[in-house]
């Protein structure tokens, strides 16, 4: 029975690719928790298997106050081995089931980064469920590309970002809208870039709408861009197709801020870029025609361009600037704020501090008198006015004596 039982352990460490050493500790375990269930079973005790023969050996041993061992004696019930198969079955397929998924945690942890292919088995408001074979993978929600349908029974790639352990086994979230899956999708596409000859320098996406990559070229030789649009666009056609239909701008990466922001804007026709190193800033100047190509639907383009570059894209026609420069500079006005000083007298208090001024000194005593001046000229042309009120109604009078 014995010799059955070491079989049946070598067929399962064949099928389940689970080590016989393990299954062996799963076995001992399981038979020192049958023995002291049974009467008169020692407090300490161990269990010696055979792996040849599978002969079972209890040895019950007995400890002093410090847990040494003092004395060691055989005590293996006569009936052991029909006592080991019905006890110790449920234990060894529960450690062989937590044996499996250390497994599976194993095979997966650590490749975070990496694109799986899966076939959809469910799909709710919530989260999809992808099989990978051994294991389900989870995409949440959160992951999934909006108006993006999964059907089931569908194969679908996707991005690994997290592996967890748990209870039940490992537990991968997998995503549809991390920007490394371009990269691992160009990957499977382009042989340059796992050679190293083409590299990807920037990704920057919106999920389900417009993805643009830089790529540079590690030998001059070799046409990055041309590398990964493929021959009649074939290999970029099967990113493309993977990705449900997303469009895919690839262009020429730069050193050169002002070059590679002018690329980043593709397709659209960039006439300048300057660029403000205190700001962050890169103004770009495009022909008139071009502006609303440059910006991009509901401003897409010029949002992708800053994220490839990681500069802040000022987009300006070239009639736009011209106003600009051709428009009068702004007048500066002074801040601050009139008080009365401790003479009672109104004086101008600068913001940003110093001596008051009064308003004399500013000069407008003398617009007052000026206008005082004017005043007292006009009452002398219209002495015979009380006020200017009654110099308006009589005016009308004044015609009518000279119409008489």
């Amino acid at each position: 029975m014995n010799f059955e039982l070491m079989e049946a352990l070598r067929v399962i460490e064949r099928e389940k690719g689970i080590g016989f050493e393990i299954l062996l500790e799963a076995l001992a375990n399981a038979l020192v928790t049958a023995y002291k269930r049974m009467p008169n079973a020692a407090e300490e005790a161990l269990v010696e298997i055979d792996a040849e023969s599978g002969e079972i050996r209890v040895v019950a041993q007995e400890l002093d106050e410090d847990g040494a061992v003092v004395r060691e004696w055989d005590d293996t019930p006569t009936d052991f081995g029909r006592i080991a198969a019905q006890t110790a079955k449920q234990v060894i397929l529960q450690r062989i089931r937590e044996a499996e998924r250390e497994m599976k945690y194993e095979e997966y942890a650590g490749r975070e980064g990496d694109i799986v292919t899966g076939i959809i088995q469910q799909s709710d408001h919530r989260y999809t469920l992808l099989d990978l074979g051994k294991v389900e993978a989870l995409l949440p929600q959160a992951e999934q590309v909006p108006y993006e349908r999964y059907e089931h029974g569908a194969r679908l790639k996707a991005y690994i970002v997290e592996v967890r352990r748990t209870s039940k086994g490992p537990q991968i979230v997998v995503s549809r809208t991390h920007p490394g899956l371009i990269l691992r999708l160009f990957q499977l596409e382009v042989p340059e870039i796992v050679e190293g000859v083409v590299e990807i320098k920037a990704i920057a996406r919106e999920p389900g709408h417009r993805t643009k990559i830089a790529v540079a070229a590690n030998d001059s030789n070799v046409d990055p861009v041309g590398a990964c649009v493929g021959a009649r666009g074939s290999r970029v056609r099967m990113v493309v197709n993977e990705l449900r239909g997303e469009k895919v701008d690839i262009v020429p990466y730069s050193p050169d801020p002002a070059e590679f922001v002018m690329k980043a804007l593709s397709p659209a026709k960039v006439k300048e870029v300057r660029i403000v190193d205190e700001t962050g800033t890169a103004e770009v100047v495009v022909p008139d025609y071009q502006l609303s190509v440059a910006i991009g639907k509901e401003g897409q383009n010029a949002r992708l361009a800053a994220r490839l570059t990681g500069w802040r894209v000022d987009i300006k026609s070239e009639s736009q600037l011209y106003e600009e420069e051709q428009a009068p500079p702004e007048e500066e006005w002074a801040a601050g704020e009139w008080i009365t000083d401790e003479s009672g007298e109104m004086v101008w208090q600068p913001a940003e501090g110093g001596e008051a001024v009064s308003a004399s000194d500013a000069g407008y005593g003398e617009e007052e008198e000026k206008i005082d001046e004017s005043v007292d000229v006009v009452d002398v042309g219209a002495a015979e006015a009380e006020t200017p009120a009654a110099a308006a109604t009589v005016a009308p009078e004044a015609t009518e004596e000279a119409d008489g």
